[in-house]
């Protein structure tokens, strides 16, 4: 993957789960629907997709499975409950088990955005990944990469917190469009914080492809 196609990546995911749902919801409620049914049939498409990808590759990480775990019983609550409120609480909730969950992870041999990360440092290149493979043992660069899923961590988990009050404090109907304006943008400011974060670790990958170069020649 080269460092092009994992942003791009990223940005047509989020546009999916985050597009099609409003246009759904949207869509829905023009021709009469009530707020949790639109809402519901809107959460439909992003758990579909996501017990597709499973069925298809036929593995899941944790931090998949903790959003996928989220979104049935996210789903089954609300449909038990009848509440719209509930429905915009749900993503807003799974956000943050999903930020506990990478929070956690940072202070674990495995931190989660770690490989999430990779594609962005070593861009894809073979001297950079096997300077990714030879930093392993030092400590400032895992130190550095663990410090990215604190980043994450703690981002979502403020985020979530936001639009949890949000969720049964205003009016469904603003709560639909802007918990999906306080997560992108929580989102794009998480980015940028933990990409100057991850800037040394990148520099610490370049460094040591060019010495390895530089050894061979």
């Amino acid at each position: 993957m080269t460092n092009e196609s994992a942003p791009a990546s990223l940005l047509r995911t989020l546009g999916i789960e985050i597009a099609v749902p409003l246009g759904v919801y949207y869509g829905l409620h023009s021709l009469g629907a009530s707020d949790f049914t639109a809402l519901a049939l809107s959460g439909v498409f992003p758990l579909a997709r996501t017990l597709f990808q499973f069925a298809k590759h036929r593995t899941l990480n944790g931090l998949a499975l903790v959003v996928l775990v989220t979104n049935v019983v996210g789903m089954l609550l609300t449909f038990v409950s009848g509440d719209a409120r509930m429905m915009i609480a749900k993503d807003s909730i799974g956000s943050g088990i999903t930020g506990v969950v990478i929070l956690i992870s940072a202070f674990t041999a495995q931190p989660i955005m770690t490989k999430a990360l990779r594609p962005f440092l070593t861009h894809g290149k073979a001297d950079h990944e096997a300077a990714w493979e030879r930093l392993q043992p030092n400590n400032r660069f895992r130190t550095v990469l663990r410090r990215g899923s604190f980043i994450w961590g703690a981002g979502f988990i403020l985020e979530s917190a936001a639009r949890v009050i949000g969720a049964f404090t205003l009016p469904v109907s603003t709560m639909v469009w802007l918990s999906t304006v306080l997560f992108v943008a929580s989102f794009a400011v998480i980015m940028v914080v933990a990409g100057a974060s991850a800037k040394e670790a990148g520099e610490m990958v370049a460094r040591e492809a060019g010495a390895k170069q530089l050894v061979a020649a």
